[in-house]
């Protein structure tokens, strides 16, 4: 094995680990699980430099490959989806989660222009680039069989989901609260119309 071997994998396997932690850590923020213990700016510059991180060493990988004389991959293969001869899906998985990858860690920079709803949705792609990665990392890498890299993608799968759904019960939290308050809310502005109507009466 040569060293653009070594690399590919090696580059592969950190990218991964590193959109993993971005995603998780974004999830754990937006849910405020650390309070007002860490400063929300700290947390947040940590989350992009994750995101980063993982295009780089993405970026690494790509590179690796067109080098690697046994694959022959060329620049096409590696940036375009549907390109690559080489099982065409898992490939091109791979080049869309390169490039949703892309477009979310760069987004940051663009908030103040895109808006908080568009730049929430462009932030929604994350799920779908994680997956994408995930996908292609199972049935792409060669270390998939090895023990600690199959621990890796499985344990990353389950901590992403439980994640997921401890946000999105963060979520719905205020709405029960609300919903919960408009009866008593009904009941007090019910209760001087009684009031009015008793006197009335009388």
């Amino acid at each position: 094995m040569n060293l653009p071997w070594y690399v590919i994998r090696g580059s592969g396997i950190v990218a991964f680990l590193l959109l993993s932690s971005s995603l998780m850590w974004g999830l754990m923020v937006s849910t405020k699980v650390f309070g007002r213990a860490v400063k929300a700016k700290g947390l947040q510059w940590l989350h992009e430099s994750l995101g980063l991180s993982a295009v780089l060493a993405t970026l690494i990988h790509l590179v690796a490959l067109t080098m690697d004389e046994f694959i022959g991959f060329g620049w096409a293969d590696v940036l375009i989806p549907g390109v690559s001869e080489w099982e065409p899906l898992i490939a091109s998985l791979g080049v869309v989660a390169f490039w949703t990858m892309v477009v979310v860690s760069f987004s940051f920079y663009f908030k103040k222009w895109l808006g908080q709803n568009v730049w929430r949705s462009i932030h929604y792609l994350s799920f779908g680039t994680f997956l994408a990665a995930l996908i292609h990392g199972i049935f792409a890498g060669t270390d998939t069989s090895n023990p600690w890299v199959a621990g890796m993608y499985l344990g990353s799968f389950f901590l992403v989901g439980f994640f997921t759904f401890v946000r999105v019960m963060a979520a719905r939290q205020p709405e029960s609260r609300q919903a919960s308050r408009r009866p008593r809310a009904e009941r007090t502005s019910a209760a001087p119309e009684k009031e009015k109507t008793s006197e009335s009466a009388e």
